[in-house]
């Protein structure tokens, strides 16, 4: 069976109430620790209002460690989320597909995403209406090239949810057989491999990744992500750019898929002090580049 067809399998099987990713925002989680009309395929780059790189800005929730603010914030947050989640409900089967296949598609001819050397992206649970990365995954792990611009061989490595503390892993897979259906039927790594050897941790690994797609329920054109509540990517990333920063690396690119109707107005999505921007958005109609490291890879 594809990778795809599994996917899709899996995602009919799901429980959305019982994903780890769907749990109420944890006070705990405030600590420092933390899913076409086919357009023309170039990239479409336009001019945003540059905002500082990853670095959290005031909004209509100016952000703060008071408790009862936080508390506030939390709550147009829990609010944002199911406006969203029925958006995402709503959406029209077929306009769902050609914005998964533009989205992708984007993405492949992206030079940023054809030069990478080591990425970490997500599977896409359909059962969580997240942008499909199905695609995406097939050429990465098939290593095809679609025309003559150099196609770098890549590392990728893929997310596994060790418990529901916000604990996230990316490990390193080579194949789909490397994937397997948690408690919950969504795809993840295995602990090891066929062979019984253990899948890299990026944390653990010699070089650092170039790149990050990441998934979420809400964006907007300042950088701002909203996830499902549970923290495990904010914490993944805090934990990863802090190593960054200790071995000197060069900061990756960190990039959000978006359908349409996830694009929100810049300072509805409230944020914390703990919220991670994005560099750019991809949404069906183009590349949305943010900070400056994203507008200088789409001149």
């Amino acid at each position: 069976m594809s990778l795809n067809g599994l996917m899709k399998q899996l995602g009919r099987q799901f429980f959305m109430t019982h994903h780890p990713h769907n749990q109420p925002f944890a006070a705990p989680l405030l600590s420092n620790n933390p899913q076409l009309f086919f357009l023309s395929r170039s990239i479409v780059c336009r001019n945003q209002s540059l905002q500082p790189r990853r670095l959290t800005i005031a909004t209509m929730s100016t952000t703060t460690s008071d408790p009862v603010h936080l508390d506030t914030i939390f709550k147009q947050k829990k609010a944002l989320r199911t406006r969203v989640r029925r958006d995402l409900k709503s959406m029209d089967p077929t306009l769902r597909s050609k914005e998964d296949d533009a989205i992708q598609n984007l993405v492949l001819d992206a030079p940023w995403f054809k030069s990478c050397k080591r990425l970490c992206a997500y599977i896409s649970c359909r059962a969580l209406r997240e942008v499909d990365t199905s695609k995406l995954l097939s050429e990465i792990l098939n290593n095809s090239s679609k025309d003559d611009y150099i196609q770098m061989t890549k590392t990728l490595y893929v997310p596994r949810v060790e418990d529901k503390n916000s604990h996230m892993r990316m490990l390193n897979i080579s194949s789909m057989n490397d994937l397997i259906a948690n408690a919950m039927n969504i795809l993840e790594p295995a602990p090891t491999d066929v062979e019984g050897n253990e899948h890299q941790d990026v944390m653990l690994a010699d070089h650092p990744v170039d790149l990050l797609l990441l998934p979420g329920l809400a964006f907007d054109k300042s950088g701002r992500r909203l996830g499902r509540g549970g923290g495990y990517y904010d914490a993944f990333l805090t934990k990863y750019l802090g190593l960054v920063k200790e071995r000197k690396w060069k900061e990756p690119f960190l990039v959000a898929l978006s359908y349409s109707v996830q694009i929100m107005d810049d300072g509805v999505i409230p944020v914390t002090p703990h919220d991670v921007y994005v560099d750019a958005l991809v949404s069906p109609s183009g590349v949305i580049p943010i900070s400056e490291a994203a507008k200088a890879r789409c001149q």
